[in-house]
């Protein structure tokens, strides 16, 4: 694909690409990433078939909960992203389920004792305090976040070396779920490879996972994404690592 078509076509094409919702279909023949083992949405499908109400907090375009085979009687959503937002709506309205907007960083709308299980993938953070005061008592939280130092590779490649991440290590989630009065029942990692087999792929990739490169913009980075084409190009498809973690955690 990358010999056929100029570096110039392949960002085009990409930067013009809809971004909405948490899917990743665009990419289908021009990029991978492996898969937890873990299987997140077969852990959440088996929590949500035994909850009565039940919270998806960043929610995406409710592409995780649009595949769940048995809902909860009460299940809401919330998501920050006005675009996503709407995604949202248009899967999981149908269902039966709330999603409600909110403003980043604020906390959820929701009285005490709401819910006895809140599930996450990839939150962009986790209130802890605010969790465990939804949570009812003997209630889980279930989530898949984002590792530390996660398409490190990828983000030099566009912004040079960086220092060693100092955020989002499953220890210091630990500590924190625990601070807030949960027992974390479970933790797991994994390293994940992702190949991405032109320069169109990355910047899709980029305009999407906008903590890769904070404030990524494809005339301001025309120089990084040009060399990385021509790797790709002269090398072949360009491999990163993605980092996750599994934790979940139960209200006493």
């Amino acid at each position: 694909m990358t010999d056929a078509r100029t570096a110039e076509d392949l960002i085009a094409e990409a930067a013009a690409a809809p971004v909405d919702g948490w899917g990743f279909d665009w990419l289908a023949g021009r990029a991978t990433e492996e898969r937890p083992p873990w299987g997140y949405a077969r852990l959440v499908a088996d929590r949500m078939g035994r909850a009565a109400a039940a919270l998806d907090v960043d929610t995406g375009g409710g592409e995780v909960l649009a595949e769940i085979p048995y809902l909860p009687k009460v299940l809401v959503a919330t998501e920050a992203w006005p675009p996503n937002v709407l995604v949202a709506r248009r899967n999981l309205h149908p269902l039966g389920t709330t999603v409600v907007a909110v403003a980043p960083d604020s906390a959820l709308p929701f009285g005490d004792d709401s819910f006895d299980l809140v599930v996450s993938r990839h939150p962009v953070r986790t209130d802890w305090a605010d969790t465990a005061r939804v949570l009812r008592p003997g209630g889980t939280y279930l989530s898949q976040q984002i590792g530390p130092g996660t398409m490190r590779e990828l983000s030099e490649a566009i912004l040079g070396p960086l220092p060693p991440s100092d955020a989002r290590h499953p220890e210091e989630a630990v500590a924190s779920a625990e601070s807030a009065g949960l027992r974390v029942v479970d933790l797991r990692r994994a390293t994940l490879r992702a190949t991405f087999h032109d320069i169109g792929a990355v910047v899709w990739f980029l305009r999407k996972v906008v903590w890769t490169v904070p404030g990524f913009d494809v005339d301001h980075h025309c120089v990084p994404l040009l060399a990385l084409h021509r790797r790709i190009v002269e090398q072949g498809p360009f491999v990163a690592h993605a980092q996750r973690f599994l934790i979940e955690a139960t209200h006493p």
